[in-house]
C-alpha cells in the first residue's frame, strides 16, 4: 500500500494542500486547526501545484510564529522634522557659545601673566638663568610665561582660522568639520537619518552656518562686545519643544481595553478575535508605539488588507473597526492625543442579492438530511479517526440551529448541564459561562419536538459531564474549543457542497428562523429573546418574554420531511 502523501487533503474528487497550525499559533488564524490551498479536481494538476502550495502555507505559519506580540515596543530611530532642524542648530550655536565661555574662564587672567613674568625677570636679575651659558634652562623658564601670555592670541587666531574654513566649507557642501557633532545629534535624538544622504548632508549645512555665527560672536568678545545677538535668520529659539514623548504600546491599549470592556460584560473571549487585528498592524508598521501611527500609516495598511485579498467587508467591520474603538478609548483616556483611526473608512460595494438570505426549505432539508444521516468513515489508522465530539456536531447542530436560530459557535459551545428538563417541555440555555454570548446574557430556548423526536435529548443523557461538541475541559479553553468545532463543521458543509451561494452556513440558519416566525405571526420582540437580538426601541426592555410565549412560536415551527435518510458513511469525511 502507497504511503499517505504528506500535507494532501482529497474530498469529494478534489484536493488541497494542508497544513495543521500548531496550538500555540492559531489565535493568528482566528482559531483555526488548519490552513488549506485548493488545487483542483485535475490530479495531475493538484500534485504539479502541490509543492508550492504547502511552501506558502508554510511561509505564513512560519511568518506568525516570528512575531512576538509580547514584546514591548523597540525605540525605533524616527524620522527628521522641521523642529528636529531648528532644536539642532540652535543647540549647536549655543553649546559651542558655552564651550567658548569656559575656554575664556579656564584662561590665565592678565594679573597671573604679570606676576609670570615678573618672577621670570628675578630669576634674570639672580643669575639663575642665563641665555649665553644655558640656553636650554633660558628656553624653559620662558616657556610658561610665553604659553600664559600666548593663549588668548593663539585661541584667537585658531577661530579666525576656523571661520574662514568652515565658510569655504558651507560654499562647497563640506560636511567634515561638523560630522561628528551631527553624528552626536542624531544618536541623542534617535533619528533615523543615514551618513552621507540628502538628510545628512542639509543638517550638516545647518551645523556650519550655525558654528559660522557663533564664531563670529566669539570674535566680538575679543572686542570686548557681549550682546551674542544672531545675524543668521536660521539661528532662533524653537517654537515648539522637539523633547519625544515616551512610547505609547499598541498591545497594551488592547490589553487595557479588553480588560475595561470585561468588565462591562463585553469581550468575554478576552479580545482573542481581534488580537489578529493588532498583530496584523504592529507587524505593518514594524514598531508598537501607537504615538507615532498616522492617519497615512492606517491607510496604508488598509490598503494592503485589501490587496491581499481580504473582503472590504472584514477590512471594514473588523480590522478597521476594531482598531478605531480601542484608539478612541484610549484618546478619551488621554493615553494618546488623537485617535487617528476616527477618518480612515474602507467603502463597500454596493450589496447584490440574488436570493433570500436564509435558506429555502428545500435547501434546510438537504442539509439536514445529511446532517442526522451523517456517519465518519471507518478507519483503521488513530489519525485519521474523526472526534467523536466532531461527528456529534455534525450530527446535531445544523437540527439545533434551525429550531432556534441561534449563531452555530453558539451550539458548538453547549454542555450537558445547559439542557434541562421542566415538565414536559425541554429547554436549551445559552450562557456566556459556556463560552461566549454576543449580546452577554443568557437565554433559554425549548427545544422543538422534532428535536427530541430524534434523540438529541437522548444523546445528551448519554454523554458525559461537560461540553457536548469539543474537548475543552476548563472554562478559559471553551470559547476556542466551540469556534474551532464550529470552524469544521462549517468546512464540512462547504465540502459537501451543501451551502448554497449566497447564504452563509451559520446565518441561513438565522435568518431562515425569522423568516419563518414572522410567517407564523410571531411577534419580533419574542423572534428577538429566541435569537439574542437586543430590542429596538425602549418599551422592548419593559416586561419579560417567557418560556411560555417562546414555546407558542418553537411548537408552531412545522417539522421536516427527513424521510429516507441513509444514514450511509461520509464519502468526505477524513
Amino acid at each position: 500500500m502507497a504511503a499517505k502523501r504528506r500535507h494532501w487533503k482529497e474530498k469529494d474528487g478534489r484536493f488541497w494542500a494542508r497544513i495543521s497550525v500548531p496550538v500555540a499559533l492559531r489565535h493568528f488564524f482566528e482559531g483555526k486547526t488548519q490552513l488549506t490551498e485548493p488545487l483542483g479536481g485535475d490530479l495531475r494538476v493538484a500534485d504539479r501545484n502541490h509543492a508550492a502550495a504547502v511552501a506558502r502555507l508554510q511561509a505564513q505559519i512560519a511568518k506568525a510564529g516570528s512575531f512576538n506580540t509580547s514584546a514591548e515596543p523597540e525605540a525605533l530611530h524616527r524620522t527628521i522634522t522641521g523642529v528636529d532642524k531648528e532644536h539642532a542648530v540652535w543647540l549647536h550655536y549655543n553649546t559651542f557659545l558655552r564651550n567658548d565661555e569656559r575656554k575664556r574662564a579656564a584662561m590665565p587672567p592678565p594679573e597671573d601673566i604679570a606676576a609670570e613674568y615678573d618672577r621670570l625677570m628675578q630669576k634674570i636679575d639672580a643669575g639663575e638663568v642665563d641665555v649665553g651659558r644655558d640656553p636650554i634652562g633660558m628656553f624653559n623658564s620662558t616657556n610658561e610665561y610665553e604659553l600664559k601670555a600666548g593663549a588668548r592670541s593663539f585661541d584667537q587666531k585658531n577661530r579666525t582660522s576656523r571661520l574662514a574654513a568652515l565658510r569655504l566649507a558651507v560654499d562647497a557642501g563640506d560636511t567634515h568639520f561638523v560630522d561628528a557633532a551631527v553624528q552626536q545629534y542624531v544618536a541623542d535624538e534617535k533619528l533615523n537619518v543615514i551618513p552621507g544622504s540628502q538628510e545628512w548632508r542639509e543638517l550638516a549645512q545647518l551645523f556650519t552656518r550655525a558654528e559660522i555665527d557663533a564664531l563670529q560672536r566669539t570674535l566680538e568678545r575679543d572686542r570686548g562686545v557681549f550682546n551674542d545677538v544672531s545675524t543668521d535668520p536660521i539661528v532662533k529659539i524653537p517654537s515648539v519643544s522637539n523633547k519625544a514623548l515616551p512610547p505609547v504600546a499598541l498591545e497594551k491599549i488592547f490589553l487595557a481595553y479588553i480588560a475595561k470592556s470585561q468588565k462591562l460584560g463585553r469581550h468575554l473571549d478576552g479580545g482573542r478575535n481581534w488580537k489578529i487585528v493588532f498583530v496584523s498592524l504592529q507587524k505593518f508598521l514594524g514598531h508598537g508605539d501607537a504615538r507615532r501611527l498616522t492617519k497615512s500609516d492606517l491607510r496604508k495598511w488598509r490598503d494592503e488588507l485589501m490587496a491581499s485579498g481580504m473582503s472590504a467587508k472584514t477590512v471594514s467591520d473588523k480590522y478597521i473597526a476594531a482598531v478605531n474603538a480601542v484608539l478612541n478609548w484610549a484618546f478619551i483616556e488621554e493615553l494618546l492625543p488623537s485617535n487617528e483611526a476616527e477618518k480612515v473608512r474602507q467603502e463597500l460595494p454596493k450589496k447584490v442579492q440574488a436570493r433570500e438570505k436564509g435558506y429555502t426549505t428545500v435547501e434546510a432539508i438537504k442539509v439536514l438530511k445529511a446532517s442526522i444521516g451523517y456517519k465518519p468513515v471507518e478507519t483503521d489508522h488513530p489519525s485519521h479517526k474523526e472526534s467523536s465530539h466532531i461527528t456529534s456536531a455534525k450530527m446535531w447542530v445544523p437540527l439545533l440551529c434551525a429550531f432556534t436560530g441561534a449563531r452555530a459557535a453558539e451550539m458548538t459551545q453547549l454542555r450537558k448541564e445547559d439542557i434541562r428538563q421542566e415538565g414536559n417541555c425541554w429547554i436549551l440555555r445559552i450562557t456566556p459561562d459556556a463560552g461566549s454570548v454576543k449580546n452577554g446574557h443568557y437565554r433559554d430556548v425549548p427545544l422543538h419536538r422534532q428535536v427530541v423526536k430524534l434523540g438529541f435529548c437522548e444523546f445528551v443523557k448519554a454523554a458525559n459531564e461537560g461540553a457536548l461538541f469539543h474537548r475543552a475541559k476548563t472554562a478559559d479553553k471553551f470559547l476556542a474549543g466551540a469556534r474551532a468545532t464550529a470552524g469544521k463543521l462549517s468546512e464540512w458543509l462547504q465540502e459537501r457542497r451543501l451551502v448554497p451561494k449566497g447564504v452563509q452556513p451559520s446565518y441561513g440558519w438565522r435568518h431562515r428562523f425569522k423568516t419563518q416566525g414572522r410567517e407564523l405571526g410571531g411577534s419580533d420582540r419574542v423572534l428577538d429573546a429566541i435569537q439574542g437580538h437586543p430590542g429596538k426601541t425602549a418599551s422592548d426592555n419593559y416586561g419579560d418574554v417567557t418560556i411560555r410565549a417562546r414555546l407558542r412560536i418553537i411548537d408552531a415551527l412545522p417539522d421536516y420531511d427527513l424521510t429516507d435518510v441513509t444514514g450511509s458513511p461520509d464519502t468526505a469525511a477524513v
